[in-house]
């Protein structure tokens, strides 16, 4: 067999459900609605919105947000049916190996590095911004040297940092616990979430949203290019029903439970943002949203600042669950690599007391640590949504292959209007990977040229295939 055809080499579904055999299935759909909202609902909502509106888009930003609630439904439909043909650990990872061939898989798998990993750091470098603001308000200021990574003149994000730290402890006590505490704190979220749009509906000002898409941002083919620029760079708050996936060895009943749990988190989350955006812009001029806290910057411009602190307190909750839902998934994606051998095989092992990937746990938190502590939000957040939309490309196309596999016929969810829909889904993602900028699209090629490196030094030769 040649190195070619050995490296497109499909795995076989059966050896994964074996490999996960020994992880507890105690997820229920509420459970994954849970992790899934709070990836999603985290700083995309709070920071998002108005750097956009700024940026590309005014008002219109909450059409932006729509569109890219439907592509991510789109494309959480082609990840509910392989999660539901395939309930195992790893998401876009072992679906691309056995419907692509290993090379494929592990490349979507080194995809998923970007978006999970650097998506944890880049959270909870915000949270850490968040929480130095809510500081200030008590008259609380910590030295920039410990707020702040070498690269913004500080020395160590220190409150990034110890998020991850506090999140790691929770989830090393196991899924009882850290799906506990999960469930609570996004339903303390969400209560936060509706007391903005209900009360903030109160202030708009309907000259706020005229004009609704402002002439400067009217370029390219019908003059929509702000809206396509906004819902690109939107795709990274959708981010977290994917994670949903990376879990699928993990559910119960995973054949109805992961697309209620997938399609359940688009829903929910496309409502919170949509109307989120509607009632920013409307208090606000979006002219002046350009800041990272602009949920709390909108209600003090209507002199609501005692309100504006319960709503940095919601974000600071949004972005603890979030880091807690990525730092479980980014851990699961880990494991599934030293399951097969692409990474070291340590990786893989399964804890007999806990039933949970400890090595892997502590690889992830140890890396999101040293990036979220040394690295700006910026720079992380630039090529979280290549590697999220490249994932998506593959799964939707992937959907085309997985009806033709007479080996992985599955009773559970199916994409409706095969081929049709998954087709689209798969085209709107090669699209907007056209819309991101040139410098991120050649890091992320830089990085992918140094994951298939790897695969050829290492995991060729290491991979339980071979």
């Amino acid at each position: 067999m040649s190195i070619l055809s050995r490296a497109f080499k499909r795995e076989s579904v059966n050896n994964y459900i074996a490999a996960d055999s020994h992880m507890q299935r105690v997820l229920t759909t509420k459970d994954l609605i849970s992790l899934g909202v709070g990836t999603v609902i985290g700083t995309g909502i709070f920071i998002l919105p108005g750097h956009e509106a700024a940026e590309h888009a005014g008002p219109a930003v909450a059409i932006a947000f729509l569109i890219a609630a439907v592509f991510s439904g789109l494309s959480g439909m082609a990840f509910a049916e392989f999660s539901s043909a395939m309930p195992v650990a790893g998401s876009a990872y072992s679906y691309g190996g056995v419907i692509y061939g290993e090379i494929i898989g592990w490349l979507l798998g080194w995809s998923l590095i970007v978006e999970y990993f650097l998506a944890v750091s880049a959270i909870a470098t915000g949270f850490s911004a968040y929480l130095g603001n809510l500081l200030t308000i008590f008259n609380i200021h910590m030295p920039k040297a410990l707020m702040a990574g070498p690269m913004e003149g500080g020395v160590v994000n220190l409150f990034a940092m110890l998020i991850i730290l506090i999140v790691a402890a929770i989830l090393s006590r196991g899924l009882s616990t850290s799906k506990k505490i999960e469930n609570g704190a996004v339903v303390l979220k969400i209560v936060i979430l509706a007391l903005f749009i209900i009360g903030g509906s109160f202030f708009i000002k309907t000259t706020n949203y005229v004009p609704f898409y402002p002439k400067e941002f009217h370029s390219g083919l019908g003059g929509l290019n702000g809206i396509w620029a906004a819902t690109a760079s939107i795709i990274f708050a959708f981010l977290g029903f994917d994670t949903i996936a990376a879990h699928a060895a993990e559910v119960k009943n995973p054949q109805k439970t992961m697309a209620r749990g997938i399609v359940g988190t688009v829903i929910v989350s496309a409502l919170l943002y949509t109307l989120f955006s509607i009632v920013l812009t409307g208090i606000v001029n979006y002219k002046k949203l350009g800041v990272d806290d602009p949920a709390a910057f909108a209600l003090q411009v209507v002199h609501q600042t005692q309100f504006s602190v319960v709503i940095t307190v919601g974000a600071l909750i949004g972005m603890f669950t979030a880091v807690l839902a990525l730092v479980y998934a980014s851990s699961r994606l880990a494991y599934s690599f030293g399951r097969d051998g692409l990474l070291p095989s340590s990786l893989g092992r399964i804890s007999k007391g806990s039933h949970l990937p400890v090595n892997a746990l502590i690889v992830a938190v140890v890396i999101e640590m040293i990036f979220a502590g040394l690295i700006p939000l910026s720079t992380l957040a630039s090529l979280i949504n290549a590697g999220t939309l490249v994932a998506f490309m593959f799964i939707n196309f992937g959907i085309l292959i997985l009806r033709r596999r007479k080996d992985l016929a599955h009773d559970g969810f199916k994409v409706p209007g095969y081929p049709v829909i998954p087709f689209i889904g798969g085209l709107l993602s090669l699209f907007f990977i056209s819309q991101l900028s040139t410098e991120t699209l050649k890091m992320f090629g830089i990085w992918l040229v140094i994951g298939i490196i790897w695969y050829f030094a290492y995991g060729i030769k290491h991979s339980k295939m071979s």
